[in-house]
């Protein structure tokens, strides 16, 4: 994927009440600045996630801390604009935390970032801005908007449009993101030029409400112990024994719990995962190979239904997992959905995950088709 140039040419945008949410971060310090400097009328908001937040985060592990607050209002000071703290613990739990949990307890393998934009920044926290009178709710996310059409980040190794294709045509039409045009290197050089003290923060990684990164004791303590069968694809073999499928995705290769290799000293991925039986299987990579995806839960990024099959390229995770395809919108059981024919296999794809569609743009930059929730592949 080629990386595009900025935009150096910018047309004045009529002014708007803008919402922005502040993390502490210098991403969305950034998006904050550029808002103001935009003429906008801004207020800064930084959302408090955690029933009992740390008060200082553990290097570049979670976020959301009360260390990560005040360097929001920190920021806002700086650019002299109104800043709140505004609770949304309850709603963080339910909707991403729960939701997460879940998930793996059924055998998925959920992305909670889309969830969490999807039902609670793009969702519950625009919706109180909209009731307050703003007009936009801005981030600090790469990923470009283009007349109301969602497009790829100019820096392709941070774009995060994978994260946001949940979110359907009328949350785009509120949404702004001011940094999605500049390589992130560019926006730390930013920040130091505007005095920023956030400039050299180390960003978030892992997932931000388990700051220790052991999603598997995370999800331990929450679902307990289910115990069950590691077993042998092409033989049934019983391998090993688990405590839960939990603590396994597809295409997981190591903490198998498996003490001898394959008798060819092949190394084994995890291909299935029953959550009724508990079972486990595990097989080769070219095991994991998949042709066709269904989806559940489909959104279509422009408001539209297209009339039948489009030629595409899915993505399967939220960094990597590409492939050309044909996608077909269809009405199932569960409502509307997208049945995708891939081109070329794809390895890894689990249930749970988003299948991302994108038109192919060398000029502009891929533009985001809309997305959906994989429930089968084959």
């Amino acid at each position: 994927m080629a990386e595009l140039e900025p935009n150096t040419e910018s047309t004045p945008e009529p002014r708007r009440r803008v919402l922005v949410a502040m993390s502490g971060g210098v991403d969305s310090s950034v998006a904050a600045a550029r808002a103001v400097e935009a003429g906008h009328d801004v207020v800064g908001v930084h959302l408090a996630l955690s029933t009992a937040p740390g008060a200082l985060r553990t290097g570049s592990r979670g976020c959301c801390s009360r260390e990560d607050a005040d360097d929001a209002r920190r920021v806002a000071d700086m650019l002299g604009i109104p800043f709140y703290v505004w609770d949304f613990a309850d709603r963080f739990k339910e909707d991403v935390i729960d939701e997460f949990v879940a998930a793996y307890a059924a055998g998925e393998t959920p992305n909670p970032c889309l969830s969490c934009n999807e039902k609670v920044k793009f969702a519950a926290l625009a919706e109180r801005a909209v009731a307050l009178g703003f007009d936009a709710l801005a981030t600090g996310h790469y990923a470009r908007l283009d007349d109301g059409e969602l497009r790829r980040a100019v820096d392709a190794d941070k774009d995060q449009s994978y994260v946001l294709a949940v979110l359907d045509h009328g949350q785009l039409g509120r949404a702004m993101f001011p940094i999605g045009d500049t390589p992130k290197p560019q926006i730390r050089e930013e920040a130091e030029r505007r005095g920023l003290l956030v400039a050299n923060k180390p960003d978030s990684h892992d997932i931000c409400f388990i700051p220790t990164g052991d999603t598997k004791a995370f999800l331990g303590a929450r679902i307990g112990v289910r115990p069950g069968a590691v077993v042998d694809k092409k033989s049934g073999e019983q391998l090993a024994e688990h405590d839960g499928v939990h603590g396994f995705t597809i295409g997981q290769r190591k903490g198998l719990g498996i003490e001898a290799p394959a008798v060819d000293g092949s190394p084994r991925y995890v291909t299935a995962i029953d959550p009724g039986t508990g079972t486990v299987t595990v097989g080769t990579a070219e095991d994991l190979e998949v042709h066709s995806i269904s989806a559940t839960k489909a959104i279509w990024s422009s408001g539209e239904v297209p009339a039948g099959p489009v030629e595409c390229v899915v993505q399967v995770r939220a960094h990597g997992g590409l492939a050309d395809a044909v996608a077909t919108p269809v009405d199932g059981p569960d409502g509307p959905g997208i049945e995708i024919a891939l081109r070329q296999p794809l390895r890894g794809v689990a249930r749970g995950q988003a299948a991302v569609l994108y038109l192919p743009d060398a000029v502009q930059g891929d533009l985001v088709l809309g997305s959906g929730r994989i429930s089968a592949a084959a």
